[in-house]
């Protein structure tokens, strides 16, 4: 299916990359991302690349994508992925599931997605396989089924113990779902399970949060994540807040927010690893994620997923439809791409790398980003210790300025 390319130089049809790109493939851990872009209703805060039942009608009300097609579509870009990269050793360190909303889709058809992963390039012994999952999509018997295929994560959308707050995001699940599907993930044999939690939405209070805090942790996931709600224009949640119905995050109630996550979750066991992360010891890492963070490769299979190898990145085309239809064709889903160079990549590892805790080295930076380093580190941004080790090392109050020491140092 045609499509205007916006940004980047076109994809080749049979999705081929530079050579630049397959050179010292092997080498660098290697994943897979497959998003799945279909949701019940639209959360009125995101901005993902997902699509409800409706949105996926044409005039006439014919269906023009569905979720029941979508587990063979997704396994043949995995083929094509084989084909793309050669014959290369390739063993897949990690895959995670992530959209819309994975659990959507039949545990089984999940699993066959995975099950494709294996068959084209092999996963690792100890290979992390997550799923995403709204708890109000899965049960104790879905569970069961999604480690029986395979799955060894799972990461379950909580957002916020409080009803009202649930219903500013627009979240539909009940509160105590999420604990409930912990619970029923651990008697599954899921060693990892992540919660996801999100601050500052208009109307909670530093109670409320402190309660969905107390919730995650009682809860026992091994991990949780949490983030700073962000208004990202064009969601209904920016639409109500420019119409002033609900106030904008403020930056202060973020930044104590944070510190109250930072506390709570540092006092029942759990250690930052990343800006917005924390887990119970290194195995409950996201190793996903931290493949992301660290510069690895990943192949993005899905409508809108973005792809990275070795400084090539490109990005398939966004709507369910078109993606089907050029993989029924034989063609690559891939939109555009473009190739970065050693400027670029080295920006992209100072910003990635300084969120984790174990930092960036200083030599990542030029003469000016090391005196930016050294005055953070005078100012309480860096710790002092690292910084003398040769990295730079968010503090906690570093973290909350992250994305402003970023800039400085770059």
């Amino acid at each position: 299916m045609p499509s205007v390319v916006l940004d980047g130089d076109p994809v080749p049809a049979d999705g081929s990359l530079p050579a630049s790109a397959l050179a010292g493939a092997g080498r660098r851990p290697f994943g897979f991302y497959v998003h799945v872009p279909f949701c019940v209703t639209r959360c009125g805060y995101c901005d993902f690349n997902t699509y409800t039942a409706g949105e996926l009608r044409s005039r006439d009300g014919a269906a023009t994508a569905s979720p029941a097609t979508y587990a063979d579509q997704a396994a043949a870009e995995v083929r094509l992925a084989r084909r793309v990269l050669g014959a290369a050793d390739l063993p897949v360190s990690t895959v995670f599931v992530g959209g819309g909303t994975p659990t959507l889709l039949p545990p089984e058809d999940l699993g066959r997605v995975v099950a494709a992963v294996d068959d084209a390039f092999g996963l690792a012994p100890d290979a992390e396989v997550t799923t995403e999952a709204n708890p109000e999509t899965v049960d104790r018997d879905a569970l069961l089924r999604l480690r029986d295929a395979g799955f060894t994560r799972v990461s379950f959308g909580m957002q916020s113990a409080r009803p009202h707050v649930l219903a500013v995001l627009d979240r539909t699940h009940t509160p105590g779902r999420p604990e409930q599907c912990v619970a029923w993930a651990r008697e599954a044999g899921f060693e990892h399970v992540n919660l996801d939690l999100i601050y500052g939405t208009p109307g909670e209070t530093d109670a409320d949060w402190a309660a969905s805090l107390d919730a995650a942790v009682a809860a026992g996931p091994d991990h949780v994540s949490a983030y700073s709600l962000i208004v990202e224009d064009g969601t209904r949640l920016a639409a109500r807040v420019r119409r002033g119905e609900l106030a904008a995050p403020d930056d202060d109630t973020m930044a104590d927010r944070y510190l109250m996550a930072d506390d709570a979750l540092t006092a029942a066991g759990y250690a930052a690893y990343e800006v917005s992360n924390w887990a119970r010891g290194t195995a409950a890492r996201s190793r996903h994620n931290l493949l992301y963070w660290t510069g690895g490769d990943w192949w993005g299979v899905g409508p809108g997923a973005h792809s990275h190898v070795n400084g090539t990145r490109w990005w398939n085309v966004k709507h369910p439809a078109a993606y089907a239809a050029r993989l029924a064709e034989g063609i690559s889903p891939g939109h555009a791409r473009e190739v970065l160079g050693a400027e670029d990549r080295r920006f992209e590892r100072i910003l990635l790398e300084l969120r984790i805790a174990e930092g960036c080295p200083l030599d990542l930076l030029d003469d000016a980003g090391r005196a930016a380093a050294a005055r953070a580190a005078a100012d309480g941004l860096l710790e002092p210790a690292a910084h003398a080790a040769g990295r730079a090392v968010l503090t906690r109050r570093g973290r909350l300025l992250a994305d402003a020491v970023v800039r400085d140092l770059t």
